[in-house]
C-alpha cells in the first residue's frame, strides 16, 4: 500500500513549512491531520504545504485542509499550497477548492501570501 512521507520545519518568519510525498488518502489522512494540529498547538497558523511530490490526494486527504483552513484563518493565518502536482491540482479543481485556497509556484511567493 502506498504511503505518505511528511517533513515539517519552521521557517525563520514563523511560517510552518510542510512537504508531503506519496499518497494522501483515507489510509494516510490522519498523519497529515495530526501534523497540522501539532503545528497549530505550537501557535503557528501560517502553513505552506508543498505538494509537488504528492502523487495522489483523495477527498479524505483534501478534507484535512478544508477542516483546518478555518482554524488557521481564525488565528491570523492561512494555508498556501506550493507547486501541487498536476493530479493533485486536478482533484482540487474538481472539488472546487481552487476558489478557497491560495497556490504558489515558489516558496518566496508562498511566504508573500501572508
Amino acid at each position: 500500500m502506498p504511503d505518505l512521507k511528511l517533513h515539517q520545519e519552521m521557517l525563520p518568519t514563523g511560517v510552518a513549512y510542510i512537504e508531503a510525498e506519496g499518497f494522501l488518502d483515507a489510509h494516510t489522512f490522519e498523519d497529515m491531520d495530526n501534523l497540522v494540529q501539532a503545528v497549530f498547538r505550537k501557535g503557528a497558523h501560517k502553513l505552506i504545504v508543498r505538494l509537488e511530490k504528492l502523487d495522489y490526494i483523495s477527498s479524505a486527504g483534501a478534507g484535512v485542509f478544508v477542516g483546518s483552513v478555518g482554524q488557521a484563518r481564525e488565528n491570523g493565518g492561512d494555508i498556501v499550497f506550493l507547486r501541487p502536482s498536476a493530479s493533485v491540482k486536478e482533484v482540487f479543481d474538481l472539488l472546487g477548492l481552487t476558489a478557497i485556497f491560495r497556490f504558489a509556484e515558489t516558496r518566496e511567493d508562498a511566504e508573500g501570501c501572508f
